[in-house]
């Protein structure tokens, strides 16, 4: 067994505080030098019902989730809806040991909790048997016994964390210090007796057979643990934005809720509404009145913006949205992720509408595109739209301190002074000339209501340069012609004023591509670079401009391969669609990999995509993934 990299999963029910045990053992490693790289899954129940994170760790970067795993800490589900066999559920709590058996890679660890799963419950897994023929180190341990001796039954991961420790060999010094951030008193000193008997359990009375110890690594700065939610919040507020409104929905109440948190502290707004229509016509509202303003929400959710958000172009209304896709129709399964979602973003919404889209893969992404779609959106007077996945906005990783130490950007872009109003066009009545026609760019400059010389009308129907409601054909001309300029204007600065949105990877004079687009950019990075040291000759681009789309740059990375392969979440090709919508003349070059099974994409699964593709022709991939051929064959 490999200790290059660990890749521990701790296994529960949902309300076992699964989630807040691997974020606190995700820090420690870090602390201890480490890359940190997480992966949350857990089902849409309030308590119960199986839920795993996966941490992996190593002395390298991580980009991605790992390919299966090596450590499992199953510590049943203390919340099952039912724990006999014959429910229709099955036995709910073994489900923690039972259903995370697949994918445990040969010489794996084994450590449940026997205080909640029985021998007979075991038994019925046949798990010393295959952990005999998979050569797995099985550790059973009452961690809730252990618990109750010195506090109460909740402590139990702590217990867990103890014999991970203990078993990998690690020091407690930083599991200690977060422990401490944490707690006082008595809950403190009753977790750190439970961590340290649990700790010394291993040697004195389980011996470690196995030969799985936690990497080493060392950070040369400063690092802080952060999801793809955090990045898009703190993106959000060093790019100005004071005012928030939104209604829960999973998985963008992460967002909403990071800035409620902090808004009080900075002088902003946050506002819980009823629905999602008024969350989103509350923020075209606010930013109105002058307020770099933002909503979201998540499938369904943003559906009912559609009317706030074709508001907000035809008024030409600066907005921020975010859109948090999870796997559809309808409810799907509103806590697994997947990326289709594409095309409703794209064109939700009435008529010839313009907006901006942006899809950042991974969390500095995250955090320097939506500081982006501030900036887009103030300066053109257009909404902006990010959009990510369940995966990114739950997933951790250690991101360098420094990252973040930049100047926030609080102005309003294209809005006047009234001395800059005084001096612009007004018509015979007095009012500003708001929606002018003539325009280098596509903007025409707005005002604030209540500035001296800033009078005009804003209404949703089509209308004059000083608001009024037109249906003269040549003015309805002039303005969708200088609307629709905008997208043209931000694709030329995109292009020039700003580091590309794309991203990279591979040997740039490979014969062979692979794009991806979203959060599936870290599995397709790391597959590319083993299908390279196998001696493959592959690159990779990962897709952040949806609109405007980033044509020059796709172009020149498909006419540079002879096939290309677009990698995607979902089961229509829709990121591949939109290429094709927008170069079609690369149809006959790509083939797709899809995957829509709930589970992101593991880094094998592309590499093996590649090789059924080039190699192997006739070969079915052995992933839940399906291979779409190119258009023609």
């Amino acid at each position: 067994m490999s200790d290059e990299e660990l890749i521990w999963r701790v296994s529960g029910g949902s309300g076992d505080g699964i989630d807040s045990t691997s974020q606190n053992f995700a820090k420690a490693l870090m602390r201890s030098g480490l890359h940190v790289f997480t992966h949350r899954h857990y089902p849409s129940r309030i308590r119960g019902g199986h839920t795993y994170v996966e941490i992996r760790a190593a002395g390298h970067e991580v980009q991605s989730r790992g390919d299966g795993y090596n450590f499992l800490l199953a510590l049943g589900d203390s919340f099952a809806r039912n724990p006999q066999e014959e429910a229709y559920y099955g036995n709910e709590e073994i489900k923690p040991l039972s259903e995370n058996l697949d994918e445990l890679r040969e010489g794996g660890v084994i450590v449940y909790d026997e205080g909640l799963l029985s021998e007979d419950d075991v038994a019925e897994l046949d798990l010393e048997e295959r952990a005999e023929e998979n050569n797995w180190h099985v550790y059973p341990v009452d961690l809730r016994g252990l618990a109750k001796e010195h506090g109460r039954e909740v402590m139990r991961n702590t217990a867990g964390v103890g014999i991970t420790a203990g078993l990998l060999d690690m020091e407690l010094e930083h599991i200690e210090d977060l422990m401490s951030d944490a707690m006082g008193g008595d809950v403190l000193e009753s977790n750190l007796e439970i961590l340290h008997e649990a700790y010394e359990m291993v040697g004195d009375e389980i011996e470690a057979e196995h030969d799985l110890r936690a990497p080493t690594g060392e950070h040369d700065t400063e690092q802080a643990l952060l999801s793809g939610s955090n990045a898009i919040a703190y993106g959000a507020i060093d790019g100005g934005c004071r005012f928030i409104a939104g209604y829960p929905m999973t998985p963008w109440t992460d967002v909403f809720t990071i800035l409620s948190q902090n808004f009080p502290d900075m002088g902003g707004v946050s506002e819980q509404v009823e629905d999602e229509i008024a969350a989103a016509a509350l923020a075209v509202g606010a930013s109105h009145a002058g307020a770099k303003a933002m909503s979201g929400s998540s499938g369904g959710g943003f559906a009912l913006m559609s009317e706030p958000l074709g508001l907000a172009e035809m008024t030409e209304t600066p907005l921020v949205l975010v859109e948090s896709m999870r796997a559809g129709p309808s409810t799907g399964m509103p806590t697994k992720p997947e990326q289709a979602d594409l095309e409703f973003v794209l064109y939700t919404s009435q008529g010839d509408s313009s907006r901006v889209v942006f899809a950042p893969g991974n969390i500095e992404e995250a955090y320097e595109q939506t500081r982006l779609a501030f900036h887009i959106a103030w300066e053109y007077q257009i909404p902006t739209i990010i959009i990510y996945d369940q995966k990114l906005s739950g997933e951790n990783k250690n991101v360098d301190v420094e990252f973040f130490d930049r100047e926030p950007e609080p102005g309003l872009g294209s809005t006047l002074t009234e001395d800059e109003l005084a001096e612009a066009a007004h018509d015979n009545s007095g009012k500003f000339k708001r929606f002018q026609h003539e325009s280098e760019n596509g903007v025409s400059p707005r005002s604030l209501p209540g500035q001296k010389g800033g009078r005009y009308l804003a209404t949703g129907n089509e209308h004059s340069p000083v608001g009024h409601i037109s249906e003269d054909p040549d003015n309805r001309v002039y303005q969708m012609e200088r609307r629709m300029q905008k997208l043209e204007s931000i694709r030329t600065e995109l292009e020039e004023e700003h580091e590309s949105n794309q991203t990279y990877f591979g040997e740039e004079d490979a014969e062979y591509g692979i794009i991806t687009w979203g959060s599936s950019q870290g599995a397709v990075e790391e597959a590319v670079g083993r299908l390279n040291e196998q001696g493959h000759s592959v690159k990779g681009l990962s897709v952040s401009d949806m609109m405007p789309f980033a044509e020059t740059e796709v172009t020149e990375f498909l006419e540079s391969v002879d096939e290309a392969m677009v990698v995607e979440m979902n089961a229509t090709a829709q990121f591949r669609g939109l290429i094709q919508k927008e170069l079609g003349r690369f149809g006959e070059k790509m083939t797709s990999l899809l995957k829509y099974n709930g589970n992101p994409f593991e880094p094998a699964e592309v590499v093996e995509g590649y090789e059924v593709n080039v190699a192997d022709e006739d070969r079915e991939p052995t992933a839940q993934v399906r291979i779409e051929p190119a258009a023609g064959d």
